[in-house]
């Protein structure tokens, strides 16, 4: 297998005691840093909000702990997860960590090696490493997931065992907004196989109010054929998946697959869940340049509203065939805010356009799991089914998707391409939960 050594940014060659500040919020330290999270609240809520034509407030400097504190409490009881926030962010000197949980004062790490010029050429190789069709069979992305992990986590790694934590909320500092985070590695697993993940752009601006799911209304509706763009010939069946796994599920295909008929749909029940099976760009520019595909028509970012999944909210907007810039703060913002925008409690959508092989088993995954349990949080359905693709539990094989639920016969476009473990980053952990993970 391809290794790739990076330079002489080894953390194993300083302890890691001597690498990190840690600052708990007592005595003289307490102001400092709760001031700090509330500069990074502000500043991470006008920036999602600027971008996308939002008139949003920051919860008051006051009471913004108490707020987190008091939601992060409130899912310790119902559904009975602890979940904890991290703020990163990058700066000129150092890489800047702040930790939020439920019980304990916030505490702040610095990691002066994880400085802006060193930290982007790992990210930016990491993301070569798992996307590049030549790597697709190699474990050259190990090094820079290794690296990455070693700066962004392991400072956190003895906090979050104490806390006993497994969800965890991210607000990401521009540039890392595209980063696969499931993928970094510690040395013997990959973060998704510790903790269950969202990405939120701030605190203010998440929909984290919790909604136990009963039996999820879903419509889902997707296109195969495009004029000018390529086929997606395994969406017939990712849509056939999600009608097996939830029996109060509508799908629509191709020429159905209009704002109209949404429309039409969603006046007749609200759905809990939305699912557009086709290709979603993310790009650098304003909002208006980034789209979803529908069959005869182009839905951009600002005109998400016009979806109405906000009254009542729904609880998911699947986008199974995305495309997010790489490191492009603009496109960054388009992905990150794509639940607040459209009105959702949470979106789940995908960093580049994974292969259509890969998209179906992880998508027919993830269903399995949401609607065979109540209780399951949307980001732990998400973490199962790549935990599953990871160590093979489903694949490709003699022409059918192998699933914990049995095998599905495959369209001839997915049988051509042969027997499939579909282990590697790239088929996986490019799949994000944007929003709340419950």
């Amino acid at each position: 297998p391809t290794t790739d050594p990076i330079s002489d940014l080894n953390p194993t060659k300083i302890p890691l005691a001597d690498r990190i500040l840690q600052v708990e919020t007592h005595g003289s330290d307490s102001r400092s840093v709760l001031e700090q999270l509330w500069q990074l609240e502000r500043s991470r809520t006008a920036e999602f909000a600027d971008y996308l034509g939002l008139s949003a407030t920051t919860i008051e400097r006051d009471l913004l702990l108490v707020q987190i504190q008091d939601t992060l409490r409130q899912i310790e009881v119902d559904p009975g997860r602890k979940a904890a926030m991290i703020y990163v962010t990058v700066t000129e000197e150092a890489l800047e960590l702040l930790l939020v949980s439920a019980h304990e004062p916030p505490r702040r790490y610095s990691i002066a090696e994880a400085k802006r010029e060193h930290l982007f050429p790992v990210v930016s190789r990491l993301f070569d490493y798992i996307t590049a069709v030549s790597f697709r069979n190699t474990n050259a992305y190990l090094n820079p997931s290794q690296q990455l992990y070693e700066w962004i986590f392991s400072p956190l790694a003895e906090d979050l065992e104490r806390l006993e934590i497994n969800t965890l909320l991210l607000s990401l500092d521009a540039g890392l907004r595209s980063v696969p985070m499931a993928a970094l590695h510690d040395g013997d697993r990959f973060l998704i196989e510790q903790y269950s993940l969202s990405l939120i752009p701030s605190f203010s601006l998440a929909n984290l109010e919790y909604s136990p799911r009963s039996d999820s209304d879903i419509l889902a509706m997707g296109a195969s054929e495009f004029r000018d763009r390529r086929p997606l010939p395994a969406v017939p069946t990712e849509l056939s998946l999600i009608q097996q796994s939830a029996k109060n599920s509508i799908t629509f295909l191709n020429e159905d697959f209009t704002i109209e008929n949404f429309a039409r749909q969603q006046q007749e029940r609200n759905f809990e869940i939305v699912h557009f099976a086709t290709h979603a760009d993310f790009t650098p520019g304003t909002p208006d340049s980034s789209f979803i595909q529908l069959w005869n028509d182009r839905l951009n970012l600002q005109q998400l509203p016009q979806l109405n999944l906000n009254n009542p909210p729904a609880n998911l907007l699947v986008l199974s065939a995305c495309r997010t810039a790489l490191g492009d703060r603009e496109a960054e913002l388009g992905f990150g805010g794509l639940a607040v925008r459209s009105g959702a409690r949470s979106a789940l959508a995908s960093l580049w356009n994974v292969s259509d092989e890969g998209t179906l088993v992880l998508m027919g995954e993830f269903y399995h799991r949401l609607m065979g349990n109540n209780f399951i949080l949307k980001s732990e359905a998400l973490q199962q089914a790549q935990i599953a693709v990871l160590r093979g539990d489903v694949r490709l094989e003699n022409g059918q998707l192998i699933t914990g639920n049995g095998a599905i016969d495959l369209p001839p476009e997915i049988v051509s391409l042969g027997n499939q473990r579909l282990h590697h980053p790239y088929y996986w952990s490019g799949f994000t939960i944007v929003g709340s993970p419950w």
